[in-house]
Formats: structure tokens, C-alpha cells, sequence
């Protein structure tokens, strides 16, 4: 596949596509789709994934960008070339700077099935051989905080260990009532629905759905049964990603 700047995003959601990755292997992908054909600058794609009992990605390479995994159900077994083993459970995150090039394998734990997010963050060129590199978050580590509609995580953002070399921000939020998200001037990103239904924007919204966002305007969200979305939004490099299967060029 390959991924090109980001063109105009659609005026409302749009349903994430299924992706068969191999037996047992399957996700629900935000972007680049069909629907939504481009990658939205600084990221490369986003998916949740879902790994069957005794399935999984043996060992394999990544170069040229970073890679966010976050849990949702079920525990994740990480290994990886620089010696690094890690299970990844519901709640807890991973990050890995592929860089110049790392090699690393994803297994469900303890014999049961396990799904999450998985966000590619592209490296600009100037960085896009720096050594890699892993860090990772108990739950505990990553901030939740109350807001006027809304209870936040922070994944990756102000009071989150897991740092990038791409200013971002990704929020797990719960909204039960009303909750505006404002975007930083010059950043673009996505809503992404997990599960419950809501509305983005006056438009329907719910688990598979993405909102793209390119523009600092505020974004709505309401949900009155319970709407559970991440939100995340980076600035962009202003440089085409050319992704090439497992590395970013």
C-alpha cells in the first residue's frame, strides 16, 4: 500500500473497513481505506486489532516511524530485537520507535484473544534513522481526570510518560452527556468510535466509525446512552508519507 499526503476530509463520519491480516488476524481500520483513502499527516494509519488464541505477528521488521499500541481487552505478549519483553494489558500502553529499524513479534497472553489500538505515527525525515527505541505505561501511569461530560485518559499528552518525537495528543474518553474537543491550532486528527453511540457534530457516531479533523474548530460530541471514542491529533510534518508495508520511507 501506499500513502500520500492528506487530501480533503470527509464533512462527517465515515465506517472503519475490516482488514484480514492472516488467520486470526483480523481489525476494524480507520485509515488509509477506501472510503477514506489517505493517511492524515502526521499519521500513517489506525486500526483496532483483534488477535485470536494462539494467533499473532511472529517476528517481523519496522522502519521510519512509531508505533502506539493500546489495550482494551485481553493481554498482549511483546518481544523485540533490542531484548525487550513486555505484556501489554487492558488499559496499558506500548510504544516503539522503529527508526532505522527494529524487528518485533505480537502474541495474545495466556491463551486468550485480545484486541486494541494501534496508531502509526510517521518520523520526519530527519529522524527517520534514529535509533530505536521502546517505552511502555502500567494504567496507573496514565492520567484520567473528570471533565464537564466526560472522563479522560490521556494516553499520550501532558501527564503521560509514553513521549513521541511527534508532538500529539490521544485522549480515551468516555462521554456521557456533552464533551467539546478542541483541537490545537495546526494539528489535524480523528475521532474514533470504540463503542456506545453518540453524535459527532449533530451527525451519528458509533464503535468503527472516524471523524477525520484537519481544521482547529471545535468538535461536539454527545452521547446520552454513552459513547466511548479516542481522540487524537498531531501536528504534521508537512512531508508525504510513502508507507511500503511495514516501513514508512
Amino acid at each position: 500500500m501506499t500513502s500520500d499526503e492528506t487530501s480533503g476530509a470527509p464533512d462527517g463520519p465515515v465506517a472503519g473497513e475490516p482488514v484480514q491480516h492472516g488467520t486470526g488476524v483480523t481489525s476494524n481500520r480507520a485509515f488509509p481505506t477506501n472510503g477514506y483513502p489517505s493517511s492524515i499527516d502526521p499519521f500513517v494509519l489506525f486500526e483496532r486489532f483483534y488477535i485470536e488464541p494462539d494467533e499473532g505477528f511472529p517476528m517481523h521488521p519496522h522502519r521510519g516511524f512509531e508505533i502506539v499500541s493500546y489495550m482494551l481487552e485481553g493481554g498482549m505478549d511483546h518481544e523485540d530485537s533490542l531484548g525487550v519483553t513486555n505484556t501489554a494489558r487492558e488499559g496499558e500502553a506500548m510504544r516503539i520507535t522503529t527508526g532505522g529499524g527494529i524487528r518485533h513479534s505480537e502474541f495474545p497472553a495466556g491463551g486468550e484473544g485480545c484486541n486494541g489500538l494501534q496508531l502509526w505515527v510517521n518520523l520526519p525525515r530527519e529522524k527517520k534513522e534514529v535509533d530505536p527505541d521502546y517505552e511502555d505505561a502500567a494504567a496507573a501511569d496514565l492520567p484520567t481526570a473528570d471533565r464537564e461530560g466526560a472522563t479522560v485518559t490521556t494516553v499520550v499528552g501532558e501527564g503521560s510518560p509514553i513521549d513521541l518525537h511527534t508532538p500529539v495528543e490521544y485522549l480515551d474518553v468516555a462521554v456521557d452527556g456533552a464533551w467539546t474537543w478542541s483541537v490545537p491550532d495546526g494539528w489535524s486528527g480523528f475521532l474514533y468510535g470504540v463503542s456506545g453511540e453518540g453524535e459527532v457534530d449533530g451527525a451519528a457516531f458509533g464503535q468503527g466509525d472516524v471523524r477525520p479533523v484537519t481544521d482547529a474548530r471545535p468538535v461536539e460530541v454527545r452521547s446520552d446512552s454513552g459513547l466511548r471514542a479516542v481522540a487524537v491529533a498531531g501536528r504534521p510534518h508537512g512531508e508525504p508519507i510513502r508507507q511500503r508495508g511495514p516501513f514508512v520511507l
